[in-house]
């Protein structure tokens, strides 16, 4: 019933995009969905659907009535029942859907494909489901007020979608169009709607320039100071709040440890060098007036996020799904990885753990070598993982980018949340590829 639900609900490499969402779910809201025809989420063939919510019974059931799409007729009813045979409180999802193929009998061939894809998206979203709820019951003790930078993109708008659903309130830090609940700012102008960051309880700052792409100068300085500047603007404006938040997550990554070869990392271990180790230390180092304040700062060093909708995943799953998928390099670089929904789950986890201050790696227990993620990702896939990618051609190609992203790595442990008693949903790169893809 809350916003941000259908976000959390439709599975990312499904290709639907949700083009206007559900703020809150009453009689007759409307969602609108664009679904692709063929092809997945590359699909330039996209038809729009629309859903109309009708039939609510709070805490029982809700319906959505297909108005418009590619389907004579589509209604799909959600139940929730109490699971009367648990010995503790749960309850039972039951799904209902009644539709009409296009064609007739001719279109009812596909009947058994549409089996299998529903199967395969409700498989994947009662997982989520049940993990979301179970994080929740963990996690939230009162509802929280959070202001979020960076929230658009790949991580911050999952982590939005996962505030919102478990209770809490999120502010978006927008550049344009800000709306009611959001904070304007504007990191080139050093501006930011100050009074609208009053009373939050924590501040998640997720903003910076893509990493990805040829490392001109101009790349670098952006890649810096997008990082190094609005991490300064927060950190500065938020210490001088009357009312200042309880705990500043400020991004970092693991980049910050340099390619370390086969030597085991966790937060204890110095920083290494190259131009990512540089930009992390520099971009920590701006959050300092935060610290200095007296707020709790928080970096998570986040590794390689695993997700079908972006990030290096998505680039992944192409080339590999035609089987010319391989080792980078020598394939023995280590490969430090998270799942997205393990990762903005340690963000909430921080944000409400006093014990958890300054940086924590925000990778998954078992980091693996280059090699093994190809293996893993291809068993996923069911196609070969042995066509190489020899490390001239990947110096040639991506220059400075190749050498610290795709040919250099660290295997980078997660102690300090080990420590504090985090719990990881996806403990091996299999795993978490199969989730991340509905496999």
């Amino acid at each position: 019933m809350r916003a941000g639900a259908l976000e959390r609900l439709v599975p990312p490499w499904s290709g639907v995009r949700i083009e206007r969402s559900l703020v809150a779910m009453h009689e007759g809201a409307e969602a609108v969905l664009s679904i692709p025809v063929i092809g997945g989420a590359r699909s330039p063939l996209r038809v729009r659907w629309v859903a109309r919510h009708t039939d609510i019974v709070p805490d029982q059931q809700f319906v959505d009535v297909m108005t418009k799409g590619p389907l004579p007729y589509w209604r799909h009813t959600h139940r929730f029942l109490a699971a009367e045979d648990r010995p503790q409180p749960a309850a039972r999802l039951e799904d209902e859907i009644s539709w009409k193929p296009l064609l007739g009998p001719i279109g009812a061939t596909a009947a058994p494909f549409m089996v299998r894809m529903l199967r395969r998206t409700f498989d994947w979203r009662h997982r989520r489901l049940r993990n979301d709820l179970r994080r929740h019951a963990e996690l939230t003790r009162t509802p929280l007020t959070i202001a979020v930078s960076g929230a658009s993109g790949l991580i911050g708008s999952a982590l939005c979608a996962f505030l919102t659903t478990g209770g809490h309130t999120v502010r978006r830090l927008v550049r344009k169009n800000a709306g009611a609940h959001d904070v304007a700012w504007d990191i080139e102008q050093g501006t930011i709607d100050h009074e609208r960051l009053e009373g939050v309880d924590a501040v998640v700052h997720l903003a910076g320039e893509s990493i990805a792409g040829r490392w001109t100068d101009a790349k670098r300085k952006a890649i810096l100071e997008s990082r190094v500047r609005g991490t300064d603007l927060l950190a500065r404006t938020i210490a001088k709040l009357r009312r200042p938040p309880g705990v500043f997550v400020s991004a970092s990554a693991v980049g910050y440890y340099g390619d370390r070869g086969a030597e085991p990392i966790d937060e204890s271990s110095p920083r290494g060098s190259g131009f990512l180790a540089d930009v992390c230390a520099a971009w920590e180092q701006a959050a300092s007036p935060a610290r200095d304040a007296g707020i709790r700062t928080v970096h998570p060093r986040t590794g390689m996020v695993l997700a079908a909708n972006g990030g290096a995943l998505q680039q992944l799953v192409l080339p590999f799904s035609f089987g010319l998928g391989g080792p980078v390099g020598s394939g023995s670089q280590g490969i430090s990885w998270i799942a997205l929904d393990d990762l903005i789950a340690s963000i909430l986890f921080a944000i409400v753990t006093p014990a958890i201050d300054g940086p924590y790696n925000a990778v998954g227990p078992q980091p693996v070598s280059n090699r093994a993620f190809g293996h893993a990702l291809g068993r996923v896939l069911r196609r070969p993982a042995i066509a190489p990618l020899p490390g001239f051609v990947v110096k040639t190609i991506f220059g400075d980018m190749g050498r610290e992203l795709l040919l250099a790595g660290a295997f980078v442990q997660p102690r300090r949340l080990l420590d504090a008693g985090f719990r990881f949903d996806a403990n091996d790169a299999e795993s978490a590829l199969r989730f991340a893809l509905g496999r």
